[in-house]
């Protein structure tokens, strides 16, 4: 299958603002250098982050849109939602968000009990020192600490031993509904893309649903091309997004160097069945790609 979005975009990556490792400005040189053109900050439920990353992505010459990446319980599931241009300064936006980080304060003081109780002690502090955001203190913080202190080799072993459901550091959380929550990414200006789709566990019926509900709240995009998905995937998902109507979207899902799968910019490109979500701002991009590369 062709590859025939030749714009080089990342529209998901995290900062230290979220559960990612670097600043906004360092994460957006870092993107800059992968080649990136068209760039967006996706932290989890949180916009801090957003005037410093486009003034860093602009100063470079990169194209930016405001992102977030919202939590949503689903099924019985988290998934995350991306809102992309948004308006990092909406209070509806901002409001949702805040309930949902003060959630995580609460989540992240029961993992710590959850690890002490099997003798991992002092998880919690030592995630928080790993925060940059101490509102945000997720399972990312808490695997780097245990990577730290030796219980585990990688980032991805402590998930495995110790963070997923049934496991000894797991806490189940209710997040926002799909449909509040891109109720307050739409009231921002934004278009929601399902981020991610292959890392859900559902069965196929459920995903059905899941891109049904998706839909009909009024979802633009899916994440097609990303760093949690192998080329299959990719190539399912562009038949997803055919089927359901929805533009595709790219982005590495970055966090850190040496933890991540892919640095920014180092994506394939999208299939070419696929219509890229940015066609949506290619007023915007003129200068970075002819008009017909965008449409």
């Amino acid at each position: 299958m062709a590859a025939v979005h030749l714009l080089n975009a990342d529209l998901h990556c995290h900062s230290v603002h979220s559960d990612g490792s670097l600043p906004p400005d360092e994460l957006a040189r870092l993107a800059h250098a992968g080649g990136v053109q068209l760039w967006s900050l996706t932290d989890h439920d949180e916009l801090a982050g957003q005037h410093a990353a486009r003034a860093a992505a602009e100063a470079l010459g990169m194209a930016y849109v405001c992102g977030v990446e919202v939590s949503i319980s689903f099924l019985g599931e988290t998934v995350h939602v991306l809102g992309l241009d948004v308006d990092p300064d909406h209070p509806g936006l901002n409001a949702g968000l805040a309930r949902l980080r003060a959630g995580r304060e609460h989540r992240a003081r029961e993992m710590g009990e959850s690890l002490a109780r099997v003798g991992i002690h002092g998880a919690y502090e030592g995630a928080r020192r790993y925060a940059g955001n101490p509102d945000l203190v997720s399972r990312t913080h808490f695997a780097r600490f245990l990577v730290e202190h030796g219980h585990c080799a990688s980032v991805h072993e402590v998930f495995q031993r110790y963070l997923k459901e049934g496991l000894p550091g797991f806490v189940p959380h209710h997040w926002a509904a799909l449909g509040e929550a891109m109720q307050w990414i739409r009231d921002a200006g934004g278009l929601p893309v399902l981020a991610h789709p292959a890392r859900y566990r559902f069965s196929p019926t459920e995903e059905w649903a899941l891109f049904h509900e998706f839909v009909g709240h009024g979802g633009v995009g899916v994440e097609v091309t990303c760093g949690a998905h192998f080329p299959d995937e990719a190539t399912r998902y562009a038949a997803t997004a055919e089927e359901f109507g929805l533009l595709a979207s790219r982005g590495s899902d970055f966090h850190a160097p040496g933890e991540s799968r892919v640095a920014p910019g180092e994506l394939p490109d999208l299939p070419a069945r696929c219509t890229a979500v940015w066609t949506r701002w290619a007023d915007r991009l003129q200068h970075l790609r002819p008009a017909a590369e965008l449409a």
